[in-house]
């Protein structure tokens, strides 16, 4: 028994987190800087040489809303895949920003948030007791 809490409790602990760093992320980019600005201030300066400015111009907007609703269903624990495979698809396009960006750039942008994504998505959903997805179907 005390397995399986450990179990629960460490999958709530990882999906939390990452839920937070994402939510709080995304957050940040719409409602307190502006996905305007972050596009004027980070993309449209970085990529303006290299990508033609409406792509530049939709992943900014896309990654920030993005960040801000996976992070609110991985916290919420509901639609947990949904939101680890949108999630997922920001730190692919991250990784090619920022190699775009430098040849050789920092990871820590992406590593520390790819290990409990991918974490997640390889552990059995059984696991996850302490979700609303795990609720609605012990429900049905």
């Amino acid at each position: 028994m005390e397995t399986i809490k450990n179990r629960a409790a460490g999958i709530l602990i990882i999906r939390l987190v990452l839920g937070f760093i994402f939510l709080m992320q995304g957050f940040g980019k719409v409602f307190s800087i502006g996905v305007k600005n972050v596009y004027n201030e980070f993309f449209k300066a970085t990529f303006q040489d290299i990508l033609p400015d409406f792509i530049t111009y939709a992943t900014a907007y896309y990654t920030s809303y993005i960040e801000l609703i996976g992070g609110i269903l991985l916290v919420l624990g509901f639609k947990i895949n949904w939101g680890l495979y949108l999630l997922g698809s920001v730190l692919v396009i991250v990784s090619f920003g920022h190699g775009l960006e430098k040849p050789i750039w920092d990871l820590q942008h992406v590593i520390f948030r790819l290990i409990p994504l991918a974490a997640l998505l390889l552990l059995p959903k059984t696991w996850d007791l302490f979700s609303l997805d795990n609720l609605i179907s012990r429900r049905k």
